[in-house]
């Protein structure tokens, strides 16, 4: 049941990830680079955000015991200097980047096993070493990426576009009675 959670996430956040992206993708550069006073700036500076905070959680991922090798394109990346960094500065390249990270963590997430879901993940953060349980840690890389999502989202409702249903409930099947 773990393991298909985290396949619902990672499809979850493929198709938010193309709606977020098709609605900003309408505004001109100088709107979506505008400071508007967000966590992260601007649209293209909270956007940017999300793809170093992932490139940071995937290598970490990549470390894990299970070797995943879906994983090894990331790792052969530049890291980010800083979770600001702003590593794209046009929105068509931050998205084809951005197409290229949610197709691998779809492929990844397929591959995850319940049993590696138990093992805890050893990594390096700004406050030094941390070891934490990885489904924990998978479920805070899914939560703060609809976080920071939301956030876009109500920067571009301020520009009257509406990116529609963010609701994960949409992705969940029915029950059969």
């Amino acid at each position: 049941m773990r393991t298909s959670h985290i396949l619902l996430m990672a499809n979850y956040n493929a198709a938010m990830n193309r709606n977020l992206y098709q609605a900003a993708r309408t505004l001109p550069a100088q709107a979506l680079a505008a400071d508007r006073k967000a966590f992260f700036g601007s649209i293209l500076g909270t956007l940017n955000h999300l793809v170093n905070g992932d490139t940071i959680w995937l290598k970490r991922f990549a470390a894990h015991p299970a070797g995943y090798r879906q994983l090894d394109a990331i790792v052969a990346l530049a890291s980010p200097a800083f979770l600001a960094e702003l590593r794209f500065d046009n929105i068509d390249a931050l998205w084809e980047h951005r197409r290229w990270l949610d197709e691998l963590i779809l492929q990844w997430a397929a591959g995850i096993t319940d049993a590696d879901l138990d093992h805890t993940l050893d990594y390096v953060n700004s406050r030094g070493a941390a070891s934490k349980n990885f489904f924990s840690v998978l479920m805070h890389f899914f939560n703060h990426q609809t976080h920071h999502r939301g956030q876009v989202s109500n920067l571009l409702s301020q520009e009257g576009i509406d990116i529609g249903v963010t609701d994960l409930l949409m992705l969940i099947p029915d029950e059969p009675r």
